[in-house]
């Protein structure tokens, strides 16, 4: 069977569509298909459940980015990332040691699994342990490897909190309110050539140490960028030394067509992502962090009503001043009724100096967040990126 004849046949079992349809016949003209590419992305687990979810996509044929990539070069790879098809309707099978499930791919190719979790849950430091994918027997002889391996985290007893980030516009900047200068970063830049707000890098890091800056407090991303995203952010989050953590994306159909509306949305699937991690760590309070660009204060206002004494802070970046500043400040007065700080500011600097001041993170990390802003303010590069941004 010939490398690309799977890949081909699964694509076959999608819903009728004349555009994947003809994209398809052209592909197959151009010698563009495939083959097959299993993409497990980072699961997390409590006392009873692992969960577990992963693409099956076509081989994009991606490699690392350097800072040294061309505007082309980026722009290729961002499209490869949209017109690259996934693989529905593909039995896979998951495994945690000796625990094994079968599991199927939706249209859109995720695949989303629960095992149960027979492992220790009393580790003092956050673990991240393995897990295998394996391909369906008719996929083995045209793929490089019978399985893939995955990870989850299993959090460690030693955290005060666990820390829920927005990604967009939080972190890293992307003008998700403004779609023509979103799409040019998208298709222009990459994660080397993207950096983060400044300072913000060594705050999460001083909220990830906690208060005694000896804790080791869980990570988690959701975002409203696309799972088709994944290996940009998480390279992002690695290369600006973020503190590894489960990320958790929008689920949205590849397409060329969808590209401008990335990030994008109602915006609903974040709260029930949130909602879901509450439930999931039951005794575990919870640091918010987002920014005022679309609907971050508005779900993390209904969150803190619907789990309250949960949420021990939400920061928010401001990024449009005057637009959202009725409904942001009608939010912060709902949240100071329940006790909630709601702490909105243009810097990561303010933010640290609150969760310094109530004993979030340490005192003695300000300084080091202030100084590092300022570096990351003055370097030509981060100056570049932002005047062009």
């Amino acid at each position: 069977m010939a490398n690309t004849e799977n890949t081909e046949r699964y694509l076959a079992l999608k819903k009728y569509n004349p555009w994947l349809w003809l994209k398809l016949k052209i592909k197959k003209q151009l010698g563009w298909i495939g083959t097959p590419k299993l993409i497990p992305y980072r699961g997390y687990a409590n006392e009873n459940t692992i969960y577990l979810t992963g693409y099956l996509t076509e081989d994009k044929g991606l490699e690392k980015p350097t800072a040294k990539q061309t505007t082309w070069e980026n722009a290729v790879s961002m499209l490869k990332r949209y017109t690259s098809d996934n693989l529905p309707k593909v039995d896979l099978k998951a495994s945690v040691g000796s625990q094994q499930i079968e599991t199927r791919t939706a249209e859109n190719g995720l695949f989303k699994c629960e095992l149960p979790n027979s492992g220790s849950f009393s580790e003092s430091q956050n673990q991240w342990k393995k897990y295998l994918v394996k391909f369906p027997e008719e996929m083995i002889a045209t793929t490089k490897n019978q399985s893939t391996e995955g990870e989850f985290l299993v959090p460690g007893t030693n955290h005060e909190f666990a820390v829920i980030s927005d990604i967009d516009d939080t972190i890293i900047v992307s003008h998700s309110t403004q779609w023509f200068r979103k799409l040019w970063l998208m298709l222009f830049r990459n994660s080397r050539t993207r950096k983060p707000f400044p300072g913000v890098d060594t705050f999460y890091q001083a909220l990830q140490q906690g208060k005694s800056g000896q804790n080791e407090n869980p990570f988690f991303y959701v975002s409203s960028s696309e799972w088709n995203l994944y290996d940009l952010l998480d390279d992002f989050c690695t290369h600006n030394q973020l503190p590894k953590g489960v990320l958790l994306l929008r689920e949205l159909e590849a397409s060329i067509f969808q590209l401008r509306k990335s990030g994008g949305g109602n915006h609903e699937h974040k709260y029930e992502k949130i909602k879901h991690l509450f439930e999931v760590y039951p005794t575990m309070n919870f640091i918010l962090i987002g920014d005022n660009g679309q609907r971050d204060p508005e779900i993390y206002e209904r969150i803190a009503t619907e789990f309250p004494n949960r949420v021990k802070s939400i920061y928010i970046r401001t990024v449009r001043k005057r637009k959202h500043a009725e409904r942001d400040l009608e939010i912060r007065l709902k949240l100071e009724q329940m006790g909630v700080p709601f702490v909105a500011s243009a810097t990561s600097i303010e933010a640290a100096k609150h969760a310094a001041k109530y004993g979030i993170i340490s005192p003695g990390s300000v300084q080091k967040i202030e100084i590092d802003a300022q570096k990351d303010q003055e370097n030509p590069l981060t100056k570049k990126v932002f005047e062009k941004e």
